[in-house]
C-alpha cells in the first residue's frame, strides 16, 4: 500500500499519519535515496516483521526516486510519501494518480484562528460558554475544516505536554472524526457535543 500525503496544514497530516502507520515506524528522506535503494526499500523484509510501516519524506522532490515509483506499486508494506508540496504536472503523477491514494491536507482559508483557539481553550473550562462563541461563527465556517482546525491545535497541546487530558482530547477528536464520516448527523451538533465533553475530559 502506498499512500501520498500532501498540502500546508502539515499537524492534521502528521496526525493522520499515525492513524495509518501507528506510533511505531521507519522515517526515511526521499533526497537521500537513489534509484539502487529502491527495491530494498519497498520490497524488502526486516528481521522483525513481515510487513513494514514506513514514511518517506519528500519523495517526489527526487526525480531520480520518483520516476521509479510505478514499479513498486506492488510492495507489501505500508507506505506514506509526506510531501511539501506535489507536481501534477509532472509525468510520474500522471501514471500513478489511478493506481495509489493522494490525499491533500490543506488549512481553511481567511479562518480566523484566535477565535477557534478560543473556543477550543474555552471549552475545556466552560462548554456551553463554548457553544455559544460557536454560534457566531457557524454562518461562515466549515464544520469539517473547523474541525481539522481542532485537530491542529489539540496536537500542539499535546506536543506541549503530553498529559493524560491531552491524550483524552485526541481521542474524543478522533471519535468526533469518524462521526462526521459515517453518520448522517449534522456536523455542527457533533461539534457542540464534543465541546460539551472536553471540560470533563482529565
Amino acid at each position: 500500500m502506498i499512500e501520498v500525503f500532501y498540502g500546508d496544514d502539515r499537524l492534521r497530516a502528521k496526525a493522520e499519519i499515525t492513524k495509518v502507520l501507528g506510533e511505531n515506524y521507519e522515517v526515511l528522506d526521499g533526497v537521500d535515496l537513489s534509484p539502487d535503494d529502491l527495491p530494498s526499500v519497498f520490497l524488502g523484509v526486516s528481521l522483525f516483521a513481515s510487513i513494514r510501516n514506513i514514511l518517506i519524506r519528500d519523495f517526489t522532490s527526487n526525480r531520480a526516486v520518483y520516476d521509479e515509483l510505478p514499479k513498486y506499486l506492488n510492495t507489501p508494506h505500508k507506505i506514506i510519501l509526506f510531501e511539501t508540496k506535489l507536481d501534477k504536472r509532472a509525468a510520474t503523477y500522471k501514471l500513478v494518480r489511478d493506481k495509489i491514494t493522494f490525499r491533500e491536507f490543506v488549512l481553511p482559508e481567511n479562518a480566523d484562528f484566535r477565535l477557534i483557539f478560543n473556543i477550543f481553550k474555552t471549552a475545556k473550562l466552560d462548554g456551553p460558554k463554548a457553544i455559544a462563541m460557536l454560534a457566531k461563527i457557524k454562518t461562515t465556517e466549515d464544520p469539517i475544516k473547523f474541525t481539522g482546525l481542532l485537530v491542529s491545535q489539540a496536537i500542539k497541546d499535546f506536543t506541549a505536554r503530553q498529559g493524560s487530558k491531552e491524550k483524552n482530547v485526541l481521542k474524543e477528536l478522533s471519535i468526533l472524526d469518524l462521526q462526521m464520516k459515517t453518520t448522517k448527523i449534522d456536523p455542527w451538533l457533533l461539534v457542540e457535543s464534543f465541546l460539551l465533553r472536553l471540560s470533563s475530559l482529565s
